[in-house]
């Protein structure tokens, strides 16, 4: 082969070559603007992003000084004033096997039990982390800050057939921080999970505390009408070196009778040793009767009425004689503006063995009655 063909066959294979790294180069590129688009959009079909804000006002009729609910009282508690509740924006992921949800949140709420925590974990209302460990079975371990386990009622108003959270609810874990292993059963009428936690309503730990704390929750729905709930703590929510062991249970039942009318009904109670090693326990308990009436699509009329005895100030500290012994009861109206905004006004009335409710004049009352409204958006 002569030198003239020679190079013009180096030169042909070379720009075959080139055209060839050329179109592979656009297969490739074309492919991976495929596979990006795919994977956003996968993405966004997974991913969604909610929010909600509380707007309220509260009448305190005995007129605090400081315009604050007595500290047992952690939703609402701010008096003659205009202000927010909750208001949070939360994005959640879920895919068959991965679920995840961040939120943050802001409000006299968060105020009120965040205060025990740290700079930006104040403002941090929910984060965590879920994987399915089964592919048979619908079982999950989930790990984070989660929403209690614990109570009928939940932080998002809207959620909750009254306007303000019983004495119950207030002073019983809305949040928790550790891991969870849940089972939902195929037929969904059995959910059971057992948790492994840093405290009683924690992020972090007290200073000085090693011990994790232990729970569970067994919800059985038989039907659309009746739901029946069991959750449990077990736990030190103090130093070590004054470790006193909490047993609490929450047990409630929500009884759908019709459409229009619902029912229910929660007792709980917790016992606390008197003293690092003590066999001796301090108990509390508390029952609540809640009924809702819906008189149409839109508005609806719900009655509470609730006691909470503490008399050794487990929970609720007054320093009173008797300690906290209060009933309470309340008359709650809401009406459905849009699918997605309600007006609330509820009147509310507690009543102390002792005088815990004070004045503008700063003088402990037995009595404490507040009017409130609200209203909610969520989207």
């Amino acid at each position: 082969m002569s030198l003239f063909l020679l190079l013009k066959c180096k030169i042909k294979q070379r720009l075959l070559l080139s055209i060839f790294m050329k179109k592979l180069f656009f297969i490739l590129l074309s492919a991976s603007a495929f596979l990006a688009k795919a994977q956003t959009d996968s993405l966004k079909k997974a991913l969604t992003v909610s929010g909600y804000a509380e707007l309220y006002y509260l009448g305190d009729f005995n007129n605090p000084l400081n315009n604050t609910r007595p500290g047992f009282v952690y939703s609402h508690n701010r008096s003659k004033e205009v202000n927010v509740n909750l208001a949070f924006i939360k994005a959640n992921y879920s895919e068959k096997s991965v679920r995840a949800n961040l939120s943050l949140a802001a409000g006299t709420y968060m105020n009120a039990n965040y205060a025990a925590e740290p700079g930006v974990l104040k403002n941090l209302y929910e984060a965590n982390i879920g994987f399915k460990i089964s592919k048979k079975h619908n079982l999950w371990i989930d790990a984070g800050i989660l929403p209690s386990h614990i109570g009928w009622e939940s932080a998002v108003g809207k959620d909750n057939w009254t306007l303000t959270r019983s004495i119950a609810a207030d002073n019983s874990p809305y949040f928790e921080t550790g891991a969870k292993i849940s089972y939902t059963s195929p037929s969904g009428k059995w959910f059971l999970s057992g948790l492994v936690l840093n405290g009683w309503q924690r992020i972090q730990r007290p200073d000085g505390n090693s011990t994790p704390a232990f729970g569970h929750q067994l919800t059985f729905k038989p039907n659309e009408k009746l739901t029946l709930n069991s959750s449990s703590f077990i736990g030190n929510d103090k130093p070590d070196s004054i470790r006193q062991m909490r047993y609490f249970h929450d047990l409630y039942a929500v009884y759908q009778f019709s459409p229009k009318f619902g029912v229910t009904a929660g007792f709980d109670i917790g016992a606390e040793q008197k003293q690092k090693g003590s066999d001796q326990y301090n108990i509390w308990y508390t029952p609540v009767l809640i009924a809702k009436f819906n008189v149409n699509e839109k508005f609806s009329l719900t009655g509470r009425g609730e006691y909470y005895q503490d008399k050794k100030e487990v929970i609720i500290a007054t320093g009173t004689e008797n300690g906290f012994k209060t009933f309470g009861y309340s008359f709650n109206a809401d009406y459905l503006m849009m699918p997605n905004l309600v007006f609330r006004a509820e009147l509310r009335n507690l009543n102390s063995h002792d005088a815990v409710f004070s004045n503008r004049e700063n003088v402990l009352k037995t009595n404490s009655t507040t009017a409130a409204l609200a209203l909610a958006f969520s989207f």
